[in-house]
């Protein structure tokens, strides 16, 4: 017998039921307690600290600045910064270390520089090696310069072997020494391990420095008190967006009452906000988290619902993009349907009048979703098995990636809107490059927990398929061409620096697969295994 709802036809797909959401309306209800200190004194204080700082930056010479530099961004107060950073960036490019320079030192100035989009050759670790090219032993005793050399070897481009070896090395050794370590740092070399900070979501990381930071030898009270300040007030205004868009989104799942469909509006947020966290970018932050909620609707109806006629009558209707083609839709795909264009109309409609966000590329990006959805469904209704390049190169595409990143572009400055938003929405490499991570990390981590029976064949299963080898091999393998795709992101900061704050936003989309799909879990899915970040991102004030 077939569910309740759906036609018991051959075609149907067998019923599936996702978890429902553990947080349903918690977040419209949800009223924090009052900080000891009212909103207003925490933004005057803020603001005085905020002053000091300014100071510690002026009075700084390039070492100490890159220190400073390195803690603000830790503690996720670099927002606060912009202008203090982009002269301190300056002054470390110019004064290159001297020769007497740590590893430790010469591991940080490289890091901040590439994560910064400044090239620096790898030829600044030769100074730590023997004559035979191998590391020197002395440097072993060095933790913390094993640390940030591990971290910004992670950097690497296409063709770097020996920044390869730097991370061999470093990991091999701090493993050695990772059970003697004292906190915090015992805490920063086990995270490190598990995912080295360039691979890392900021925001979680920020969520784990705050309360580590003041353990450190010779910490900064005034930045430590500043970062707390800061996101307890983020805190709040994040709460007020959950809510209104938790109550958006109960309305519409009300309404269209799709029961088949994962309800992962918490979730959707949750992801748009570790992109973009900073307090004036509300805008790109609700335009992701609806564009993730209303593709997770279709990728859902796709994958686990329609029958392959409905799947092309969705496409055909999405393509048409016009209420008039709701004719074409079954009864229950209806008011769905005029609920996708509603959104997008709104959006257009509440769209500032000084931003110059065309929303036409996003509606195309979505469109092109759906023609690769229903690829997919062509595959799985002819139960066929793509060749493993021809999967990747489609599903890195419908895991929503072009779509999530012509989001991101209504938080570009209007001197850059046009260019960044007609760039991305041109699907480029780093686009591709940061689909793939996400694909790849979604189908390892649908491996482990078991598929869904009605799921077109993934990277692991076309992989194994192929290739004729175990599952273990079959993941290494994809792990592999992971870190391809990793050193391309990291290749793309050194492209065209007028779009560098746009390829920033799309490296920290792959940076947030670390996090959704850490241990092989897919956290947007199966959301219990994101309760507790979420708690102390929203919930818990510092």
């Amino acid at each position: 017998m077939a569910p309740s709802g759906i036609a018991a036809t051959p075609e149907k797909k067998l019923g599936f039921e996702f978890e429902p959401s553990p947080w349903g309306d918690f977040f419209i209800e949800y009223e924090p307690k009052p900080l000891q200190r009212s909103e207003e004194w925490m933004v005057t204080r803020a603001d005085k600290l905020k002053e000091d700082v300014h100071m510690m930056f002026n009075t700084s010479n390039s070492t100490e600045g890159m220190f400073l530099l390195d803690t603000i961004q830790h503690l996720g107060i670099d927002h606060l910064f912009e202008e203090q950073i982009h002269n301190t960036l300056s002054k470390i490019l110019e004064n290159k270390l001297t020769s007497s320079a740590s590893l430790h030192e010469e591991a940080l100035r490289f890091r901040l520089l590439r994560e910064h989009g400044y090239w620096v050759s790898p030829d600044v670790f030769n100074k730590f090696k023997g004559e035979d090219g191998t590391f020197k032993k002395d440097i072993t005793s060095q933790p913390s310069g094993l640390l940030s050399l591990y971290n910004a070897a992670h950097l690497l481009i296409h063709g770097e072997p020996a920044l390869e070896e730097a991370i061999s090395f470093a990991r091999h050794h701090l493993e050695l020494v990772s059970s003697s370590l004292k906190s915090p740092l015992a805490q920063q070399v086990k995270r490190a391990l598990h995912r080295a900070l360039p691979r890392s979501c900021k925001r979680v990381e920020t969520l784990h420095y705050i309360s580590e930071y003041g353990e450190e030898e010779g910490h900064n009270p005034v930045l430590l008190e500043l970062a707390k300040l800061d996101f307890n007030l983020l805190q709040h205004v994040h709460l007020k967006e959950l809510k209104a868009i938790t109550e958006w989104w109960k309305n519409i799942y009300d309404h269209i009452g799709l029961s088949y469909i994962r309800d992962r509006v918490v979730e959707s947020y949750t992801w748009a906000y570790v992109i973009y966290y900073e307090r004036w970018f509300e805008l790109p932050r609700i335009i992701i988290a609806k564009m993730m909620l209303l593709i997770t609707i279709l990728d859902d109806t796709y994958d686990t619902h329609g029958t392959i006629e409905e799947c092309r009558k969705l496409y055909e209707a999405v393509q048409r993009w016009d209420e008039s083609a709701v004719s074409l839709l079954p009864e229950y795909l209806k008011k769905f349907y005029i609920e996708l264009l509603r959104t997008f109309k709104n959006i257009e409609g509440e769209m500032p009048v000084d931003i110059n966000y065309d929303i036409a590329h996003l509606k195309k990006a979505v469109q092109n979703n759906v023609t690769g959805y229903l690829q997919e469904a062509e595959w799985s209704h002819k139960n066929y098995k793509p060749r493993f390049i021809d999967q990747v190169n489609l599903t890195s595409l419908t895991v929503g990636a072009p779509t999530v990143c012509v989001s991101m572009m209504a938080g570009m400055s209007d001197t850059i809107m046009k260019q960044a938003l007609k760039w991305t929405a041109d699907v480029p490499d780093v686009v591709v490059a940061a689909g793939k991570i996400v694909r790849l990390m979604n189908d390892i981590a649908a491996f482990e927990r078991g598929k869904c029976n009605n799921d077109v064949a993934s990277s692991v299963d076309c992989y194994i398929n192929e290739y004729s080898v175990t599952s273990d091999v079959a993941i290494a393998r994809i792990g592999a061409l992971m870190e391809d795709e990793w050193r391309t992101l990291n290749q793309a900061r050194f492209g065209n620096r007028v779009l560098l704050p746009a390829m920033q936003r799309i490296i920290s989309l792959a940076l947030s697969a670390s996090f959704i799909y850490d241990n092989r879990n897919d956290a947007y899915t199966a959301s219990k295994h994101l309760q507790k970040t979420i708690e102390g991102l929203f919930i818990k004030p510092m």
